[in-house]
Order: C-alpha cells, then structure tokens, then sequence
C-alpha cells in the first residue's frame, strides 16, 4: 500500500476536486492548505508523491521544495498559476520531478501522479545493478567491483541515488567539493569521463552517465 499523495493547494475546491480525482484512482491522500504546517507533516508521514501549489499562505512553495530536498528525495510536482513560471523554476533547480501549470484537468494530474510513481518503483527495483560501498570508495555492478577516487565518489553518490534525474555541472560540483572551491565545467567533464570508463569496464561496456546537452548529467538504468 502506497503511502498518501500530498495535496497542498490553498484552493480548498480545487484541493478537494484533486483529493476526488486521486480517490478514485484508489490513490490514498491528505490536504494541507497552508504552507507553514508542509514540512513537519512531510517529516511524520512520508508521502508518496507531493502536489506542492507555489502560490500558498505561511510560507510559500518554493521555500518548502528547498526544505523538503534536505532530508527526502519524495517525488514532488510542483503547480504554478504561470505558464513562463517554469523556466524560472527550472533555473532554480528545486530538484522538482515535474511541473504542472494552471489551469489543469484533475485527469492529467492524476496521469502525472502514476507517471513519477511508476517511474519511481522502476528506480527503486533496478537501482541495486549499481552498488556503491562508501567505505571502500568502490562501485560494483553484479559482483564486479571498481576502486574510485574521493571526488569521483562523491560525484557518482548523487547520481546514483537519483537516476535518471538530471543534475548541472553546479549541483554536482557543490557534492564534489565540500570547501566551495572554484571548479570550471572542463574539471566536471574531465572526472565524468574517467567514471564512464571506470564503470563501463564492470558492465560490458555499459554507459551509466548520459550527457543532458546545456544542462549536465544523469544516471542511466
């Protein structure tokens, strides 16, 4: 059983047409139209999926998707009013899973929701082909078992932990280097090439880390 879907929507009709959508898709969920009481109901219940509206009284979305990536990876989708409010979004990197614009079908939230959840259980179920071992700094895949730098770690852990998300060269040069050095794009791609080549020689020549062009970089499945 699923944990419940979080709708967090100021708009009580709206909240309650969305809980009414989500209900007969036999999806559990809770409403919570105010922004101050997110966070905490996050931390006690873990939901399974977030509706996060940005526009939102005691505190507003944006600032609780800030929150919440500090201490859970739960999918979020966020719901903006403004069609040219997820560029800015975007260039925020919230690590949001999806965007949702106003004004929306109950339906194609609905769609959505099973969307990141599927996409989600997928992660979970394949995510154990690669293993990392913090202790040993080493990454196996099916027995075979590769030694990996301090940095080169550190760059991969995020990956691996959220595949298929794409991070930028600056989120991952924030988990890199810990003392807020000055790195430049070429160092970030210099230490990607030499985990692609790390990597592929445990899988068969499998590439784990995909190029996303302008943005950075993602784990592959």
């Amino acid at each position: 059983m699923l944990n419940p879907v979080l709708v967090v929507e100021d708009e009580i009709k709206l909240a309650s047409l969305l809980s009414d959508y989500l209900t007969q898709a036999e999806y559990s969920n809770h409403q919570i139209h105010d922004g101050s009481e997110v966070v905490d109901w996050v931390k006690e219940n873990q939901p399974s999926v977030i509706l996060l509206d940005i526009m939102l009284p005691g505190k507003n979305g944006i600032d609780i998707c800030k929150e919440i990536r500090q201490f859970s990876n739960v999918p979020i989708l966020m719901i903006t009013a403004k069609v040219d409010e997820i560029d800015r979004l975007l260039g925020l990197e919230l690590g949001a899973d999806d965007y949702i614009c106003k004004p929306f079908s109950p339906r194609e939230v609905v769609a959505r929701v099973k969307a990141v959840l599927r996409r989600t259980m997928t992660v979970e179920k394949n995510s154990e082909q690669l293993e990392l071992d913090e202790h040993r700094l080493s990454a196996s895949f099916h027995g075979q078992e590769v030694s990996l730098t301090s940095v080169e770690f550190q760059l991969l852990r995020p990956l691996a932990n959220k595949p298929e998300r794409i991070f930028t060269r600056e989120q991952l040069m924030q988990n890199m280097y810990t003392d807020h050095r000055i790195v430049n794009n070429r160092t970030i791609d210099s230490h990607i090439k030499k985990l692609r080549k790390k990597l592929a020689g445990i899988s068969d020549g499998k590439d784990w880390i995909q190029s996303v062009y302008g943005t950075g970089y993602r784990l592959v499945l």
